[in-house]
């Protein structure tokens, strides 16, 4: 007699819970699966995406990543410094040469009478004593000449030391006796390349006899601020543009080019990232870090795909790809363009995906994007569910 009230509220919790589920349940498809957040398109929806006229405004490409796409990327030729100005990249080049706002240091030493002085040439019988005329700062004017007493004004542009000192040379013989002529370029600045941007001591570099190659001159003025893998060099010759990661002339002697006078290097910090989306073990942005990585690398940074959520068929890298390669691929290319969009697609599920993803190098600002999974959806439907009837179970106790 004592448990009838007991009974009775368990039969009004009973009563109550029943409601609010169907009430909850009543609502759930007013809702529907389309109305839950998501992180990003399945692979459906990207596949539908890309053969939409009206959704593929950009004319991105879908591409499987395969043996034969691996071998296509592998063999993108690197940006060539040996391309600009091939006709003396690996040509000797002499630095030794004069040319406006140079400084020459001119000698002339003069037998028995002296031109350049009035002092009497000191003799005794027929022996005679060398006189040395000593011109310190010989200015290069801006059209390549110099001016010099009794030989005025006179053309060393473009001559070597020695080749201006026999000029000079053959315009003082019939006014000097025996004369003999030294020169030395004390000031090259003709011969001279300009280095900036980040690097630790950026100005003016005079170039030598030893013939400086783009490392070189690099490393004489300090070096990079930053790892050579992040960093930039972009060459300026005869108006043509050569650009290029540092690593790129370290590693290949061939890249590595003579510098030549007027050269223009400047060095860009661009550290290298990408960007992962959608189910992954954490979306994020994140640099390199090293000199090359690959997509199983950089996958693994992350936490790969998420347990539950991810699927593992769909795995994305968008990136825009020189045209040559989209070319080689079958995908259109106008005229003008040099980068084409596409999304290499990786099937996790096929075991041997996981040794292309090593050989699949990533490309700077890169983006992976981890699809969900269609059950997925269905799995937010129950947690939802869950969400919403865990209050009102908890509050039918209290009945």
């Amino acid at each position: 007699m004592f448990n009838q009230p007991s009974t009775a509220r368990r039969t009004r919790s009973m009563e109550w819970k029943k409601m609010f589920a169907m009430g909850i349940l009543s609502v759930i498809p007013l809702v529907g699966c389309s109305s839950f957040p998501d992180s990003g398109p399945t692979e459906s929806g990207i596949k539908s995406a890309q053969s939409s006229p009206k959704k593929n405004t950009i004319g991105f490409g879908l591409v499987q990543i395969s043996p034969d796409l691996i071998t296509l990327l592998n063999s993108e030729m690197p940006p060539l410094f040996s391309n600009i100005g091939q006709s003396t990249a690996m040509v000797h080049y002499n630095s030794d040469r004069a040319g406006p706002g140079d400084t020459l240091e001119i000698d002339v030493y003069e037998m028995g009478e002296s031109l350049f002085s009035t002092a009497q040439t000191a003799s005794t019988g027929t022996s005679a004593i060398a006189r040395r005329r000593n011109f310190a700062t010989i200015l290069v004017n801006g059209d390549g000449t110099i001016d010099l007493p009794y030989i005025g004004n006179m053309s060393v542009d473009k001559l070597t030391s020695d080749e201006v000192a026999d000029k000079i040379n053959a315009k003082l013989k019939g006014k000097s006796e025996a004369p003999q002529v030294m020169v030395r370029i004390s000031k090259n600045l003709a011969n001279s390349i300009i280095v900036y941007g980040d690097v630790k001591k950026p100005g003016r570099l005079p170039l030598s006899l030893h013939q400086e190659r783009l490392v070189d001159a690099i490393a004489l003025v300090g070096g990079g601020l930053h790892a050579s893998e992040d960093t930039i060099v972009q060459l300026t010759r005869h108006n043509q543009v050569a650009e290029g990661p540092l690593k790129l002339p370290e590693d290949d002697p061939q890249q590595n080019i003579l510098m030549e006078a007027g050269d223009r290097l400047q060095l860009i910090y661009e550290p290298r990232t990408y960007t992962v989306f959608g189910a992954a073990g954490q979306p994020v942005e994140t640099a390199f870090t090293k000199s090359s990585l690959n997509l199983a690398e950089a996958l693994a940074r992350v936490g790969g795909p998420a347990d539950y959520q991810a699927d593992p068929n769909a795995i994305f890298v968008f990136r825009y790809e020189n045209a040559n390669i989209a070319q080689r691929l079958g995908l259109p290319v106008g005229p003008d363009q040099a980068t084409v969009p596409i999304v290499y697609q990786l099937d996790m599920i096929n075991p041997v995906s996981f040794f292309l993803a090593e050989h699949f190098v990533m490309k700077n600002k890169d983006m992976i994007f981890i699809a969900n999974a269609k059950a997925n959806k269905v799995t937010k439907v129950f947690n939802l569910i869950n969400a919403l009837i865990a209050p009102g179970m908890s509050a039918g106790r209290s009945f």
